[in-house]
Formats: structure tokens, C-alpha cells, sequence
């Protein structure tokens, strides 16, 4: 008989963390998102429904890292749904549009959720996207990284999901601070826990968290 070499099973990830996407609608979220996870771009979007989520595996610092990302809905209207992800998430990216004015001036809302309902902890990214259509400009590089100095310790990137300028960075540089802002103890206590990554991914948000106590001053 022919001997057949037995696959190994894939090493299953070290821990898991959830990043959210938010910002106004027309951004490009998803966009981004399906950018980092498929390497896909569509040009006509449909506009996200409540909230979808896609996986990608990465390696970061010697770790196998899971990533959960979710992509939220921009419209008002879904905000009582989208606001249940922000308590879980490490990592969070605010997105808008650079040729688009009254995304950024959306921005200071969206501040107010995230102070309203993610942990002090999460790690904040500000993304100012389109920057393939750089004739079009209406927000300068300048006001964007006068915003998140405002925040603290938000960075802010620029990119473009259609020529794929900067995606994998957003992502991988927001996963390697929320792993250099992890206590020891916490990642051992996750290492230890590893088989949670196995587990069917959740299909609806957890309880509504109440909100947070202490609002970070912008």
C-alpha cells in the first residue's frame, strides 16, 4: 500500500481580538475591511446593514493572532445595535472620507460613542480613507493629525482601500499596540485559553454594556 503523509492540523491561534470599524456611511469601511481580509475591492458597495464581521489570522511578536473585525453600520438609525460591539473591541478605527467635509465634521459624534461605550483601554486609530482621489481633497493631512492629537493616544494614518495603499498597516499596527499595551499576565491567561479561538463565531452582539463612567476628555 502506498503510505499517504497525514496533514497536521493548523496550530490554532494563540488568543483572539476584536476590532470595530466605525465612522459616517460612504467612508469606505467595508472597504477597508474587505481590502485587509480578501484583498477584494468593489467599487459600488452596497451600504452595510447593522453590523457583518470577517476573520484573518495574522502573526505578530512570535503570536498567532485571530482577528475579529467588525464593520458597522454608518447610519444613525443602527447606532442602538452597532453600540453593543464597542465594549468588547481592543482596537478601534475611526474612519473618513477626505474628500468628503461633513465626515470629518461627523467625527466628534462619533468620539461621543466611543466614550459612551468602549473600554478606556481600546486602542483608537483615526483613518483618513480616499486618498487614491487626492484632486478631489477637501480635508488636509494637517487637520486630520490636529484631530487625533486632540485624542489621547490616538494615531492617525491615511489610505486608500482601492490602490491598497497603507490597509495592512492600519491593521497590523493597531493589533501590535494593543499587544504591547497587554499586561503579561493577560496574554498568558489567554495563551492558556486558546481553545476559545475555536469556537463558532458569534453571529449576534452581546448585551448592551451600560455606559462608561468616566468620558475621555478630547
Amino acid at each position: 500500500g502506498q503510505s499517504r503523509r497525514r496533514k497536521q492540523p493548523p496550530r490554532p491561534a494563540d488568543f483572539k481580538l476584536q476590532v470595530i470599524i466605525i465612522g459616517s456611511r460612504g467612508v469606505g469601511k467595508t472597504s477597508l475591511m474587505e481590502r485587509f481580509t480578501d484583498d477584494t475591492f468593489c467599487e459600488a458597495c452596497k451600504s452595510t446593514v447593522g453590523v457583518d464581521f470577517k476573520i484573518k489570522t495574522v502573526e505578530l511578536r512570535g503570536k498567532k493572532i485571530r482577528l475579529q473585525i467588525w464593520d458597522t453600520a454608518g447610519q444613525e438609525r443602527f447606532n442602538s445595535i452597532t453600540s453593543a460591539y464597542y465594549r468588547s473591541a481592543k482596537g478601534i478605527i475611526l474612519v473618513y472620507d477626505i474628500t468628503k467635509k461633513e465626515t470629518f465634521d461627523d467625527l466628534p459624534k462619533w468620539m461621543k460613542m466611543i466614550d459612551k461605550y468602549a473600554s478606556e483601554d481600546a486602542e483608537l486609530l483615526l483613518v483618513g480613507n480616499k486618498l487614491d482621489c487626492e484632486v478631489d481633497r477637501e480635508i488636509t493631512r494637517q487637520q486630520g493629525e490636529k484631530f487625533a492629537q486632540q485624542i489621547t493616544g490616538m494615531r492617525f494614518c491615511e489610505a486608500s482601500a482601492k490602490d491598497n495603499f497603507n490597509v495592512d498597516e492600519i491593521f497590523l499596527k493597531l493589533v501590535d499596540d494593543i499587544l504591547k499595551k497587554m499586561p503579561l499576565d493577560v496574554i498568558r491567561n489567554e495563551l492558556s485559553n486558546s481553545i476559545l479561538s475555536l469556537q463558532p463565531e458569534p453571529e449576534i452582539p452581546p448585551e448592551l454594556p451600560p455606559p462608561r463612567p468616566h468620558v475621555r476628555c478630547c
